[in-house]
């Protein structure tokens, strides 16, 4: 005789559950889409409470869709011999799918070889795979990327006034894409940007290797980036996006060659991920001062777990300095870092508006950095002349535990803005081996506490301020 299941009684589930409510209270869970953390303060007194988004936002992504109709770029007219220019052969393979793009969905493969082209625009409900051995080669003439439009949270170019070349590959209002592969590489030749950028012969700002704008449900993955231009892969104000197994790469001295900056967008998952290259290795962003804050699209719930990589000017992770519309719910854990100038960056400045709230970083390792923690509130260049000097930027309730780093220079130097101090700053279980006896911490305008951290910080992260005001705060409905 068969038997079910065994299902307890009534008043059994509610012991059970109340059992497990305890077990949530008491430890780091994830409970109805929040990662939940207590931390006793140093007295023992009544715990701080961090909640973030759930680590696994972007799971839904991780099952690839089986697209109805495959076509090679070569059936369009592509030759991959690296001379031979491929703009319209990409533009045409793309139109031709995006009729099945209701009909199950189409994929642009790319066989081994080295295609040349220039800026090409994808479309919704579209895989582009590159296959073991193939290559995206970006042109190295200028008018193979046209100028485009200033995005509207930042009001100008970054780099000069204006508009912007557009990126290599670039979508806008998408939804479903898919650029994968069997490690096949896309390279943005950026070389002669470069140059160009130094000397200041650029009328506009440089492009991305990759952007894709105002889209929802995106997975890149599988692949190399090299030499971008500019910043290499750009999201901004998009939806769903996860971001795994890439690795980036670019000189250490090349400029602005950040690996992943996330930029007004929420539910982005950066996963399994090496860079290397010539400033940040991950940049969170949401636009320039007021041009920022009147579009008012944040940045929140991203998760960055297991990357690994190294930069000599910049930044492991850095937060900014363009933040105007706000960053929120920000989970880092496993980094790898090392030959960097600050493991971890947060960047503002007076003018900028915006916040920088509930941010968890854990668990990273630091070889070669100069300064462990690095919080500026100086980051100071503005788009044009009329931003709002009273426009202050809000941090509080950043949480960072478990780093252990060697031949460290400077452990933390926060320069907060009088009257607007780095507030609920918490740090714990931090031990950092320094490379001199000289100062290991430099603390203007900041609020916090720490436990275990060696060498000791400055006394304004000893202190237990606004302790209570953070416990209220940081439950937000992710």
């Amino acid at each position: 005789m068969s038997m079910g299941p065994m299902i307890p009684p009534f008043g059994t589930q509610i012991i059970l559950l109340l059992i497990l409510l305890l077990y949530c209270v008491s430890r780091t869970c994830t409970c109805h889409g929040y990662v939940e953390r207590k931390l006793r303060t140093r007295d023992g007194s009544v715990p701080v409470l961090v909640r973030l988004p759930e680590i696994d936002v972007c799971s839904k992504l991780r099952s690839l869709p089986r697209r109805s109709h495959i076509v090679s770029i070569d059936e369009f007219g592509g030759i991959g011999d690296g001379k031979t220019i491929n703009t319209h052969a990409f533009q045409n393979a793309i139109s031709y799918l995006s009729s099945y793009a209701h009909k199950g969905g189409g994929q642009l493969f790319i066989p081994p070889g080295q295609w040349l082209t220039g800026s090409f625009n994808l479309t919704s409900h579209l895989t582009l795979f590159l296959d073991k051995g193939a290559t995206i080669l970006a042109s190295q003439n200028l008018g193979d990327w046209p100028v485009v439009d200033a995005l509207p949270s930042y009001g100008r170019g970054r780099e000069l006034p204006g508009g912007r070349h557009i990126s290599l590959i670039h979508g806008s209002n998408l939804s479903d894409i898919i650029i994968t592969g069997d490690n096949g590489t896309i390279d943005g030749q950026g070389q002669v940007w470069w140059e160009l950028h130094a000397n200041g012969s650029l009328d506009y700002t440089r492009g991305h290797l990759l952007e894709l704008m105002n889209s929802r449900d995106v997975v890149i993955s599988n692949l190399t980036f090299i030499n971008s231009p500019f910043w290499t892969i750009h999201p901004v104000y998009c939806r769903n996006v996860l971001i795994n197994y890439l690795t980036i790469l670019a000189p250490f001295e090349s400029p602005n060659t950040d690996g992943i900056d996330p930029d007004s967008s929420s539910r982005v998952c950066i996963e399994d991920c090496y860079i290397e290259n010539g400033d940040d290795l991950i940049s969170i962003k949401s636009g320039w001062d007021q041009y920022g804050m009147n579009y008012g699209h944040r940045s929140s719930k991203i998760i960055i777990q297991r990357l690994s990589g190294q930069t000599r000017s910049s930044a492991g992770i850095a937060l900014g300095s363009e933040m105007s519309g706000g960053i929120s719910n920000v989970y880092v854990v496993n980094l790898k870092l090392q030959h960097a100038s600050t493991g971890i960056r947060i960047k503002s400045a007076q003018g900028r508006g915006g916040y920088i709230k509930n941010i968890y970083i854990s668990d990273a390792i630091f070889h070669n950095v100069r300064t462990a923690i690095g919080f500026t509130a100086f980051y100071g260049e503005h788009p044009d002349d009329k931003y709002d000097p009273n426009a202050f930027p809000h941090i509080h309730s950043i949480y960072i535990e478990n780093i252990q780093g060697d031949n460290i220079s400077m452990a933390g130097d926060f320069q907060g803005l009088k009257g607007y101090p780095y507030h609920d700053i918490f740090l714990r279980n931090i031990t950092l081996n320094a490379t001199t006896t000289s100062q290991m911490w430099n603390c203007s305008f900041v609020e916090g506490y720490s436990e275990s951290v060696s060498p000791e910080p400055c006394d304004e992260l000893l202190r237990r301020q606004h302790t209570q005001e953070y416990c209220s705060s940081c439950i937000e409905k992710v």
